[in-house]
């Protein structure tokens, strides 16, 4: 990523004008037009020297290289450069397949891409999206927040000067279009998380639903199936009676959260949340559609609950994450309601895990000092397990980011990529599958400093949170304080 050069002086734009040459005349044969090609040809030699703008190239080109910004000449790294006032950073555009900016009424901290019935493994454009974000509006303008159900189009292929035209019409570059649906909201949303159930006949969509953990420490869950069919069936209207919650979560009281999550091999819908005091409810979606939640909750953090995952291939297991430093490793059906295992992986806040897809026993965490690791779970012991056992080490750990991590996702197919957001507005892409001892890996281009695993860095103001589109392969969906982005690098 560079910063964009400096803008040509007054003067050298009047040098070189138009492509005009600048060439003396010689009065004495100014009159003469015996051959209208004579001049050409003979002051050929003179213009290869003197350049474009009547200097010799070395002269100019010396210039050129004294006024240069130094900055210009290798890669800006955002938490390691600073920029000066009234610089800006420019993206290098042939490091993306596709690159969009969407704009939000308030900043969302947490979104979630909605899975939909437009195939898996798409790599044709323009591209179409379907998520869901939460708002925080500003203190004193409560009411003004609102739950977003998106619909994003149009989200076009990045234009190649050296590609050739294409006839193909679905790979057209065209202006992103946002669709939005908003259901009100009297709080500000700290997670967001969507869970589709199956489709009870081919006539009928997927139901899908929200569950959104509020600054006020209530849960609601929405029922957004109506909002989404309404982007594609024209004259759907959406009553206020579906903009309400069909459940609200009183069991946290007023303790404020931050973690929430459905479970993924529970069809029906199983939900578990926690909060800053450090207990955790699970609530579960009944056949005919209720939701029970069991007020005994589950409890051994000594501080709060930041992030909840459950597992991908258990049906009772999930991991939970604290700013006391452990995750712990629960069994949903234990009546003690405490952990089977607890390992201190950090010093500071553990702020997010991310459970492998593909490989069961690998657990990614984030943490508030800048650094993720990937812990192997079979390493990990009983919390019953003698306390002077030899503490599990990660087997991969990583401080290149300098502020807090607060998001970190394995890719839904690929067991080696990995995706990190952090509090240097940037988002970064790891390929764990490089070799340390690879010679061309360690080819970092002069910039100290980067571990040969990382693989892309995606500058965004303020990102909070990001997620892979599993039908899209390589495509990001991130949130934060200056909106939307959704990329596609050519790396992943």
């Amino acid at each position: 990523m560079s910063k964009r050069p400096a803008e040509p002086s007054e003067e050298e734009l009047e040098t070189v004008k138009n492509g005009d040459r600048p060439m003396e005349i010689d009065q004495d044969e100014a009159g003469e037009f015996e051959d209208e090609y004579e001049d050409e040809f003979e002051s050929e030699d003179e213009i290869l020297e003197a350049g474009v703008d009547g200097r010799p190239d070395e002269e100019r080109e010396a210039e050129e290289r004294e006024s240069a910004m130094d900055v210009d000449q290798g890669t800006f790294m955002p938490g390691r450069h600073k920029l000066s006032a009234g610089e800006t950073l420019s993206p290098d555009l042939s490091a993306y397949e596709m690159l969009h900016t969407l704009e939000a009424p308030w900043p969302c901290l947490s979104c979630d891409i909605i899975p939909d019935s437009l195939g898996s493994n798409r790599k044709t454009y323009p591209a179409t999206v379907y998520a869901v974000a939460g708002t925080q509006a500003a203190r004193g303008r409560d009411k003004e927040n609102q739950l977003m159900v998106m619909k994003m189009s149009s989200l076009s292929r990045m234009e190649r000067d050296d590609e050739e035209e294409e006839d193909d019409s679905d790979d057209e570059a065209s202006d992103p279009i946002l669709e939005t649906k908003s259901i009100p909201m009297n709080s500000c949303t700290n997670r967001i998380r969507a869970h589709q159930c199956p489709q009870s006949t081919s006539a009928k969509p997927p139901t899908t639903l929200t569950a959104t953990m509020t600054e006020s420490g209530q849960v609601l869950i929405h029922d957004i199936t109506p909002h989404l069919t309404s982007f594609d069936t024209p004259g759907t209207t959406i009553t206020p009676a579906q903009n309400k919650p069909i459940c609200t979560i009183r069991a946290h009281k007023a303790n404020e959260g931050y973690a929430l999550d459905w479970s993924p091999l529970i069809q029906e819908g199983k939900l578990i949340t926690g909060d800053t005091s450090g207990k955790i409810f699970a609530t579960t979606r009944t056949q005919g559609g209720g939701f029970v939640t069991d007020t005994t909750p589950y409890t051994g953090h000594q501080g709060t609950v930041e992030e909840l995952q459950w597992s991908p291939t258990e049906k009772h297991v999930f991991a939970s994450a604290s700013n006391d430093g452990t995750v712990k490793i629960w069994d949903a059906r234990s009546k003690s309601r405490k952990a089977a295992v607890s390992v201190q992986v950090s010093k500071t806040d553990v702020n997010v895990l991310s459970w492998s897809h593909q490989t069961a026993h690998l657990l990614a965490s984030g943490a508030d000092d800048g650094e993720w690791a990937v812990w192997d779970l079979r390493q990990w012991k009983p919390s019953t397990s003698l306390s002077n056992e030899k503490k599990p080490s990660p087997v991969a750990s990583f401080t290149f980011h300098k502020e807090q991590i607060t998001a970190v996702e394995w890719h839904p197919t690929d067991d080696s990529i990995v995706l990190v957001c952090a509090g240097d507005n940037t988002l970064t892409l790891w390929d764990l599958a490089v070799e340390l001892d690879d010679e061309e890996s360690q080819d970092t281009a002069g910039v100290q400093d980067v571990p040969p695993q990382l693989l892309f860095v995606h500058y965004m103001e303020q990102v909070k949170e990001a997620h892979w589109h599993a039908q899209i392969p390589g495509t990001v969906m991130a949130t934060g304080g200056s909106g939307f982005g959704v990329f596609k690098t050519i790396s992943v």
